[in-house]
């Protein structure tokens, strides 16, 4: 059985059961105790505990997870990094791996596979953006959802962009069914290497094979170096030219050659979306139009192009002369042979009547049907609703012939290929069958030019970009000469041509640059000992939580997470055990009363419920005092009753081990009544006197 289930980590998470096994670590189905809900931690293994290599790539995972917070990217609650045991805890996916998905799938319909590729492509935009280079992504690493949601993990090998690594020394790092050439080769790698991931999992998807598999990951090293994988649509028909177009560009050989970002692959493939039957102008190396011809020797060639050209010359003009000559011949004949024939005058009266006739009969019925053509054209009808449609809707229901100009326009709100808007507006007015309908159809392949907008103000700057249906991107950087919150310039440039929808970058003017600090770990410690690294550079805040079993003042977490990067300043907020859920020992001294001569019985009464060990009897006149101890946690109420009246209430604090007298009460003797005795009562009593009385301390 392994070693960690059942145990609870650090007090809190509780370890149910073994749900995967990577190559450097485990991953466990756990309970958060103290936020209440399932989570699942990924454990370095023990073998690796004394691998800088391995304990360096956990630690950059947590960094680089640590940074993003994407609907499509795992989310990391938590991190630990002992000596004996690192983990990192993060949310728990319910689901299977987009390799498992393909294995039972096959191949999978190409409408599904954009829907998964796009949830892909979102994540690794939004890594990208914030400098982070997944490196390794493979179906493996991709956790689908019942609902069909897309969620990265693993970013064991990512790292920033902004540095130049390489992937390789000895080995390759990352599966090499997935890697890009450059990661094969030990190149420099960016974000171009993951969108030829990308490219080799859509392929998968697909075909419901991989382009490239051999007997050793030797061979598929070199075929990605090497070799041109089929064309898509040779494996399956059915795939759309523009889908197996985008494929192959995204996996290219050269990275010059693939799409410049994961949103520009986003883009091409909203434009898929709203035209399946899109051809992209990509070049001739994504698609071949021809069939395969074979052709000759260039000698062979021109040699039989000679005497092809000659024999249609000596053809053409042998033909020339014959039509010639029949054509003399012929006009020769007519005038020669021809005998010429006279009619009288009526004849040529009946020939007139009949002509007119005829042409009258003509016109009359082309002017019908003509009429009724045009009638049947140019019938009025309403203008329907198309706004909220789809393009393909709007086609396919068309009985009046309707023809649609097509605008562009994106909303982030909307799907993409739904009409945002048209003119004329439905049941605005009538229109002869067969007019034309402007529809407004959201997408992304129209071009807009990006405002001037330096030294807009922020909002002013945001909004004339949203006019323009483009997306803004706030930058903040380093400038004195702007006014603080102004814009400094835009990227792209003002007057550039984009297309909308595009993202472009507003650079803000923020002052002087912040300095940025690292975030110490000081999970575990005490609250003194975390103020002593996190104040000179940070501002702490503490919350307090009652319900830890963690002795008081100790550190249960940190918000930002540890190792993370944030401007000097920054507040840091500790969760803090405040030992409530710490059983402690706590002595109560209770006053006893001093005008008591004989014994008193005590109860004491914890939380309403009576201390049998605690609660006994006492003769004050021997002791004044006396001493409860008691054992718990949290807050306590203790009450103590002398002959059950009330005498003394307290409060006991058992985290701080303090008591707090709450109430106290008067111990009141109590006299019984004097009664003359009868004269029985005195017979009975003065024999007893004169027997037992006589003075012996013994009684006898």
């Amino acid at each position: 059985m392994d070693k960690y289930i059942g145990k609870r980590l650090d007090g809190r998470y509780e370890i149910h059961e073994l749900i995967g096994v990577g190559g450097m670590a485990n991953v466990y189905r756990c309970t958060d105790t103290l936020d209440d809900r399932e989570v699942a931690i990924k454990i370095l293994k023990d073998e690796y505990l004394n691998n800088e290599e391995f304990i360096r790539r956990f630690k950059n995972e947590s960094k680089a997870i640590a940074m993003l917070s994407h609907p499509n990217i795992v989310k990391v609650y938590d991190v630990s990094f002992g000596d004996m045991i690192q983990y990192i805890v993060m949310e728990y996916i319910d689901g299977i791996t987009l390799k498992e998905y393909i294995g039972r799938q096959g191949i999978i319909e190409w409408k599904d596979t954009l829907h998964l590729t796009t949830q892909v492509l979102k994540a690794l935009q939004h890594a990208h953006e914030c400098g982070i280079v997944h490196r390794d992504i493979k179906p493996q690493n991709i956790m689908l959802l019942q609902d069909g949601t897309i969620k990265v993990t693993d970013f064991g090998i990512a790292r920033f962009s902004d540095k130049a690594t390489r992937t390789m020394t000895d080995q390759a790092i990352g599966s090499v069914h997935y890697i890009a050439p450059e990661q094969a080769r030990g190149d420099v790698t960016d974000g171009k290497t993951d969108i030829y991931s990308v490219g080799v999992m859509l392929y998968e998807m697909l075909t419901g094979r991989l382009p490239f598999d051999g007997d050793s990951a030797v061979s598929v090293a070199l075929m990605q170096l090497q070799s041109t994988p089929k064309r898509p649509r040779e494996v399956n028909p059915s795939i759309p030219i523009g889908l197996e177009q985008i494929t192959m560009k995204a996996m290219q050989k050269q990275p010059s050659d693939r799409y410049t970002s994961a949103a520009e692959m986003l883009s091409e493939l909203e434009r898929f979306k709203l035209n399946p039957s899109i051809v992209f102008d990509y070049g001739t190396s994504f698609i071949d139009n021809q069939p395969t011809k074979y052709v000759g020797s260039i000698k062979d060639k021109d040699g039989d192009r000679e005497k092809e050209e000659k024999k249609s010359r000596e053809r053409g003009k042998k033909h020339e002369e014959t039509r010639v000559e029949k054509k003399k011949i012929t006009y020769s004949e007519d005038f020669e042979d021809e005998p010429v024939k006279r009619h009288g005058n009526l004849f040529y009266v009946l020939c007139s009547v009949l002509i007119s006739a005829l042409l009258v009969c003509a016109v009359v019925f082309g002017v019908a049907a003509f009429n009724g053509y045009n009638s049947g054209r140019t019938k009025d009808v309403e203008v329907p609703q198309y706004v909220g449609k789809t393009l393909v809707e709007a086609n396919e229901n068309n009985p009046d012939n309707l023809r649609f100009e097509i605008n562009s326009k994106y909303d982030e709100s909307k799907e993409i290929g739904v009409i945002l808007d048209q003119s004329p507006e439905a049941g605005s007015m009538k229109v002869k069958s067969g007019s034309t309908i402007q529809l407004t159809v959201n997408g992304r392949d129209t071009e807009v030019t990006v405002p001037f907008i330096t030294n807009f103000s922020e909002q002013d700057a945001v909004q004339a970009m949203k006019d323009k249906s483009l997306i803004p991107e706030i930058v903040y950087v380093e400038n004195t000469k702007t006014p603080k919150g102004y814009t400094i310039d835009t990227y792209p440039t003002a007057g550039a041509k984009t297309m909308i929808g595009s993202t472009v970058y507003i650079y803000i003017a923020n002052g002087e640059r912040p300095v940025i600090e690292e975030i110490p770990s000081v999970i575990g410690l005490t609250l003194e000992e975390a103020r002593a690294q996190l104040e000179e550079k940070f501002t702490v805040e503490v919350v307090y939580d009652d319900e830890s079993k963690e002795k008081r003042d100790t550190v249960l977490a940190s918000s930002p997470l540890p190792y993370g990067k944030q401007a000097h300043g920054t507040v840091v907020t500790l969760t803090v055990s405040s030992g409530a859920g710490d059983k402690n020992t706590v002595e109560i001294s209770v006053d006893l009363p001093t005008d008591v001569e004989g014994q008193v019985d005590m109860t004491v009464i914890v939380d309403g419920a009576i201390d049998s060990n605690q609660s006994k009897s006492l003769v004050p006149a021997y002791n004044s005092t006396y001493t409860l101890t008691l054992e718990g946690s949290g807050v306590s109420s203790v009450v103590i009753q002398l002959d059950g009246q009330l005498y003394r209430e307290y409060s006991v604090d058992f985290s701080s081990q303090t008591v707090t007298t709450t109430a106290t009460h008067d111990y009141v003797i109590e006299t019984e009544p004097y009664v003359e005795p009868t004269t029985e009562e005195q017979w009975y009593e003065e024999p007893t006197t004169e027997y037992y009385g006589d003075g012996e301390d013994n009684g006898y």
